[in-house]
């Protein structure tokens, strides 16, 4: 953790220097205004960079509300490639004023109070406003792959090798959905596209792993029917995100919090889904088993619920050949499971989103979140240990997505080493 506090602060601060240099620019844009103006707009560039940069590391550290977190760190970072644009065309004006300042002739004690005066040589005023311009293209760009992206799903294929397999489970087709927050929705038939995709898939089983809503149970009123339709031949099995528990909602009373809590675990079961709540199941095919293990949320940052119990979880699971384990928060692998449970053979979460910003091909993903969380997106291993992070079917706080994508997971199981990695 502070190694990670150390990371986010040093990036902080190189930001923060590049603003400084960016300041000047920045004021020349504004070149006809009056000296004392482009004074005041590069005092307030350089008070709201700082600003961002500390709300930034709030963020991160702080149980702010959810809608405030995601709109300071998209802004954050979606200034940031603006001001970095707007850098190349700073840079180049420096160098054309040291070019200029080279040409110039050596200042001698016959021209010393002349050229003193002439010495300060002006940024351009068209390179700046150039510069301002582009920075501004990007921003474009952004907007409109924000609402292009925001119900763009996209299924991903993953072949799941596991040397435990029982062979009567090897083939089996596992879809996961997670993140849904069915409150942030506003296009009914889109989402009912989505659950189609999946649908068309014809898993086998199906996992859900949690933030079925933003704050409340009742979010889903008008989604109940449309997810409803996701069954399977070996059942759907769900888990609780952070968000399920209503923790970030103000109650008049604690028994108004629990019936919420109470009428979200009934939607669960309404919709046929098998909620489990730091609980465990058997599936069986052709008389042989594996586990599926659902923990309540469980978050190693400070700002987000610790509900899981692994030891309930994991009770009556030993003599199991293959437990799948799902759970929310990717965190929990790293700090707890990989730690304490070694027969956990591969954990399935959501949660981050890839913080809905970013860039995401075969071979390469990057996203600011992964400051944040060292597994954010797709799959990790650890020895024997296989974690998947998806990053979501719906959205929040910023209603759409750049780069990553809304996400149907479906898995293949294999009852075989990873063929990769005994060529390593």
């Amino acid at each position: 953790m502070h190694g990670q506090l150390f990371t986010i602060i040093l990036v902080g601060a190189v930001i923060f220097t590049v603003d400084l240099y960016l300041a000047g620019g920045f004021a020349a844009a504004f070149k006809k205004r009056a000296a004392h103006i482009q004074k005041i707009v590069r005092r307030l560039y350089i008070v709201f960079s700082l600003g961002l940069i500390l709300a930034t590391i709030a963020c991160i550290y702080f149980k702010l509300p959810v809608g405030v977190r995601a709109g300071v760190l998209l802004s954050f970072f979606v200034l940031s490639v603006i001001k970095f644009t707007f850098l190349f065309f700073v840079v180049a004006d420096d160098v054309r004023r040291f070019v200029i300042r080279l040409r110039k002739k050596p200042v001698t004690s016959a021209n010393k109070v002349t050229a003193a005066g002439s010495d300060i040589i002006p940024r351009s005023k068209f390179l700046m406003q150039a510069g301002l311009i582009a920075g501004a293209v990007p921003l474009a760009s952004i907007g409109i792959g924000m609402v292009a992206g925001t119900y763009d799903y996209r299924v991903r294929y993953q072949t799941l090798y596991l040397p435990n397999l029982p062979k009567a489970f090897d083939g089996i087709k596992l879809g996961q959905v997670s993140d849904i927050h069915s409150g942030s929705f506003y296009n009914k038939t889109a989402v009912k596209g989505g659950v189609d995709m999946l649908l068309r898939e014809k898993p086998d089983i199906i996992f859900f792993t949690g933030d079925l809503v933003n704050d409340i149970a009742s979010e889903m009123r008008d989604y109940q029917d449309v997810f409803s339709k996701i069954q399977a031949p070996l059942g759907v099995f769900s888990v609780f995100g952070n968000h399920d528990y209503g923790d970030y909602s103000w109650w008049p009373n604690p028994a108004a919090k629990k019936k919420n809590h109470d009428d979200l675990i009934a939607t669960h079961k309404n919709m046929g889904w098998d909620l489990l709540l730091n609980e465990h199941r058997r599936i069986r095919v052709n008389g042989e088993e594996i586990g599926i293990l659902g923990c309540e949320n469980w978050g190693e940052l400070s700002r987000f619920p610790k509900y899981g119990r692994m030891e309930a979880t994991v009770k009556g699971t030993d003599e199991l050949p293959v437990k799948l384990l799902l759970s929310h928060d990717p965190s929990h692998w790293q700090a707890e499971v990989l730690k304490k449970y070694p027969q956990i053979d591969c954990m399935f979460s959501g949660h981050t989103h890839g913080m809905q910003f970013g860039v995401r091909a075969e071979h390469f993903q990057w996203s600011p979140v992964e400051y944040i969380y060292k597994e954010w997106a797709g799959l990790y291993r650890q020895g024997a240990q296989q974690l998947y992070v998806n990053v979501g079917y719906g959205f929040l706080g910023i209603p759409g997505r750049v780069g990553i994508l809304p996400e149907i997971t479906i898995f293949t199981l294999r009852s075989a080493h990873d063929p990769l990695l005994q060529k390593a």
